[in-house]
């Protein structure tokens, strides 16, 4: 499920998924990672998205700071799109998510075929549970 914009949340990945969330706006910004864009030429190199959820992507995304709107102020309007300096610290996120995303893919992919493979080892150190609402594990008692 989606992340509210509109409720603010203590979590840190809540806020980063905030920022990302939405169908198209990883690729958008995978796409604006080569360079500048006017919005036809980012439209052209995402198939399947409507400009109507394009623009709204790229207005959030301004919003937040992530990407910057160029407006040449002319006739006919020519406006080009660009990461932000702060949204180039976006850019190792995006890698990994990347990275991920092509294991899981090839994970789907194999088991799709038959060939599932064993489930990956959890890290050794999980994330800290201070100021979560998740229970230890109960202990059982012995018979």
């Amino acid at each position: 499920m989606a992340v509210s914009k509109k409720v603010e949340s203590d979590c840190p990945i809540d806020a980063a998924l905030s920022v990302i969330d939405g169908r198209w706006k990883g690729t958008i910004l995978w796409r604006l990672c080569d360079g500048p864009m006017r919005t036809a030429e980012l439209r052209r190199s995402i198939p399947g998205i409507t400009e109507r959820m394009l623009i709204r992507h790229l207005h959030e995304l301004v919003d937040d700071g992530i990407i910057e709107r160029h407006d040449a102020r002319t006739v006919p309007p020519c406006v080009h799109y660009s990461i932000s300096e702060y949204g180039l610290t976006l850019a190792p996120v995006l890698a990994s998510l990347c990275d991920w995303g092509r294991i899981h893919m090839q994970r789907r992919r194999h088991r799709a075929d038959g060939t599932s493979r064993a489930a990956p080892i959890r890290p050794a150190s999980p994330p800290s549970a201070a100021g979560t609402t998740r229970r230890p594990p109960m202990k059982s008692k012995p018979a």
